[in-house]
């Protein structure tokens, strides 16, 4: 008994020096190259796995970098910075990046835009757009405010606020872009933070391509698509387009005229979130 117990643990080791060495030769012939710049460049990435970038993490953004696939600047949360950083890894110029924040285009508050039923259910707004009716909000483009959008977002930039609207926190957006992709009315984008041109610029806070009648029965904080803000523009940076105006942030130089000229008020500044008031005139 004793000899096939020796016997039993002497084949064992054995068996245990040959697995060892068939796997140590396996690592040696199977082992697959890491670039060591896509560790460096994993290294200056934030690790915030946001998928801001469009690719599946930060692992795959640093494989996508270093293959040429992705610019240096890729990385949103990262911004300038990290840019520069990857940049000098990877032997070029980071370039210009332009900072962008998450953009709420309506203005459709409890007080101004109606409603059309009660909804009572699952408070996302994905769960209420897919029923019938797509939510309780009248207006077939408004916010539904039940914040699909601030349970994806890692930087508690943005939030629902008491008027039932989503609001964005401009200092702590990192244009992810998960608000963008979780919206199911699809009315958040990424713009410039701004400013542009050396002054700021102008927005339209609201996406409802309806006619101006069928906006006005819903909402009163709605474009009409009158056009009165296209004909104000003296820098062919707004056109109104399928009833809804349109501003190029990359052309409007902030004069304000189309905020000011409005009637529905729904043009604001990016940087204070409100329309621009006309100039108080001085009595003579």
């Amino acid at each position: 008994m004793t000899t096939i117990i020796i016997f039993s643990i002497i084949l064992l080791a054995v068996l245990g020096i040959l697995i060892g060495i068939l796997l140590g030769v396996a690592g040696k012939v199977f082992a697959v190259e890491v670039d060591e710049r896509v560790v460096k460049v994993r290294e200056c990435l934030p690790g915030n796995n946001c998928g801001g970038c469009g690719y599946p993490g930060c692992d795959g953004l640093a494989d996508a970098i270093v293959a040429g696939t992705a610019p240096v600047n890729g990385c949103p949360v990262g911004g300038a910075p990290v840019a520069a950083e990857i940049g000098k890894i990877m032997g070029v110029d980071a370039g210009a990046t332009v900072k962008k924040v998450a953009f709420v285009k309506c203005a459709g508050t409890c007080e101004k835009a109606k409603d059309k039923y009660q909804y009572v259910g699952i408070e996302d707004c994905r769960a209420a757009a897919a029923i019938p009716g797509a939510g309780g909000k009248a207006c077939a483009s408004g916010c539904l405010g039940l914040g699909s959008c601030t349970t994806v977002c890692q930087f508690d930039a943005i939030h629902v606020t008491d008027q039932g609207i989503a609001l964005v926190d401009r200092e702590k957006c990192v244009a992810c872009g998960q608000c963008v992709d979780a919206c199911p009315k699809h009315i958040i984008e990424l713009i410039p933070y701004g400013p542009t041109q050396g002054k700021t610029f102008y927005m339209v806070q609201c996406s409802s391509t309806d006619k101006g009648k069928d906006v006005m029965a819903v909402c009163e904080a709605g474009c009409i698509g009158c056009g009165i803000c296209e004909k104000s523009c003296n820098f062919d940076a707004v056109h109104v387009e399928n009833n809804i105006a349109h501003i190029d942030p990359e052309k409007c130089r902030g004069c304000g005229l189309c905020s000011m000229k409005c009637p529905k008020h729904v043009i604001i500044d990016v940087a204070t979130g409100k329309p621009k008031e006309a100039p108080v005139k001085k009595e003579a």
